[in-house]
C-alpha cells in the first residue's frame, strides 16, 4: 500500500440549487423531467451561467481548493503539487491548474501544476497519477487534486438534453505522505477505447477544427453528439472493472467498504451494484442534488459520503470513473 492518504475533501457548486421545473423556464427548453427524476436521478443541479454568476471552470476549482485547505488546516504554500482534473477547462492554454495556483499561493513557489484531461474519467486518472508523484517527492509535504466540471458553459441554447444532464461543481483532495498503515493507496487501473473518439465531445476549437464563422452558423461547436452511445456500456464495463481491479489485489467486493461511480445515472448504478452483489447502502449518489458534474462528481460523491458518515476512516473504497473517448479509469484505497 503506497503511504498517501487523503488529509481533507472540499466542493463547491454556484449558486442556488435549480429544480428541473425552473431549468425549463431559465433555459427556455422542454423535456421530460419526471424520465429525468426517475430513471437517472435528476431532480436539481447547479448551473452558474443560469444564475447570472460570472463564474467559470477555474473559480469552481479554486473555491474547492480552498475549501479542502481551510478543512485541513494547512498553509496553502505547503502544497506542492497542483493537478485539476477536467475537459472543460478555463483556456485551452495555459492550463487551468496553473491560473487555480496563482489564485490560491499567489506568488512565484516551489510548486508544480498542470491538468488531467481524460474526460470525465479525469479525477481518477489524475487521482493515480498524483498519489505516485508525491510518493516519489521527498521534499514535497501535499498534494491537490481538483475534478472540477462546467460543460454547462459549452452546451448550445437549444440543447434540452445537455442542459437537462449536466451541471457545475467541483471536489477537491488535499493528500499527504502517512505512514499510519491506516491509510493508503492501493492500485488504480484504466482501460481505454480510442476509437470510440467520435461518440460525445466538444470537437470545435482546437486545432483540427478552429472555431469559424461556418461553424457557428451551422451549429457545430460547443458539446455535439455525434453518434448515440451505447446504453449498456456502463452496466457492462463497471462490474468488469471492478472485478479486475479487485482480484489483482486479492480481493473480493465483500472487502470493500464503499463503492462511487460516474454520478451519469441512478439506474444504472443500481444495476451495476446488483450484479456486484452488493447492496445500495455501500455506494453513494449526489446526482439528485447536483445533477451530473463529470469530472467533479466523484470527489463530490465522496466528500458528501464523508460528510453523512458512510465512509469512515481505514474503510476500503474503489472508485470507478467513465469518460468518452472512451476511457474508465479506477482507483482502490484504504481512506
Amino acid at each position: 500500500m503506497i503511504p498517501i492518504k487523503i488529509k481533507s475533501t472540499g466542493i463547491y457548486v454556484p449558486g442556488g440549487p435549480i429544480d428541473n421545473n425552473e431549468l425549463k423556464k431559465l433555459a427556455g427548453i422542454e423535456f421530460d423531467a419526471e424520465k429525468t427524476e426517475q430513471k437517472i436521478g435528476i431532480f436539481k443541479r447547479h448551473i452558474a451561467h443560469l444564475r447570472g454568476l460570472k463564474e467559470t471552470t477555474a473559480d469552481f476549482a479554486t473555491k474547492a481548493a480552498l475549501n479542502a485547505i481551510a478543512s485541513a488546516g494547512i498553509d496553502p504554500n505547503e502544497v506542492g503539487i497542483i493537478v485539476v482534473a477536467t475537459d472543460t477547462p478555463e483556456f485551452i492554454s495555459p492550463a487551468t491548474a496553473i491560473v487555480v495556483q496563482g489564485r490560491i499561493q499567489q506568488k512565484e513557489c516551489w510548486s508544480t501544476a498542470f491538468d488531467v484531461n481524460a474526460s470525465c474519467a479525469s479525477f481518477s486518472i489524475a487521482f493515480d497519477t498524483v498519489v505516485k508523484i508525491l510518493n516519489g517527492s521527498p521534499l514535497i509535504k501535499y498534494a491537490l487534486v481538483i475534478g472540477v466540471y462546467n460543460m454547462p458553459a459549452f452546451i448550445r441554447p437549444d440543447d434540452a438534453f445537455g442542459y437537462s444532464i449536466f451541471a457545475d461543481g467541483a471536489g477537491a483532495f488535499l493528500l499527504e505522505k502517512d505512514n499510519s498503515g491506516t491509510s493508503g493507496y492501493i492500485a488504480g487501473q484504466h482501460l481505454t477505447d480510442g476509437t470510440q473518439w467520435d461518440f460525445i465531445g466538444i470537437y470545435s476549437g482546437g486545432s483540427r477544427n478552429p472555431i469559424t464563422h461556418e461553424k457557428l452558423s451551422s451549429n457545430e461547436f460547443g458539446l455535439q453528439n455525434l453518434k448515440p452511445l451505447p446504453g449498456d456500456r456502463n452496466v457492462r464495463l463497471w462490474p468488469m472493472v471492478a472485478n479486475k481491479l479487485l482480484s489483482d489485489n486479492n480481493l473480493t467486493t465483500d472487502d470493500i467498504d464503499h463503492f462511487v461511480f460516474t454520478q451519469i445515472n441512478r439506474s444504472v448504478i443500481v444495476k451495476v451494484m446488483e450484479q456486484l452483489r452488493q447492496p445500495m447502502g455501500k455506494t453513494t449518489c449526489v446526482m439528485d442534488r447536483f445533477g451530473y458534474t463529470g469530472s467533479g462528481c466523484v470527489p463530490m460523491a465522496f466528500h458528501s459520503a464523508i460528510i453523512e458518515g458512510r465512509v469512515k476512516r481505514g474503510n476500503r473504497v474503489v472508485f470507478i470513473a467513465s469518460g468518452a473517448g472512451l476511457v474508465v479509469g479506477s482507483n482502490l484505497f484504504a481512506y
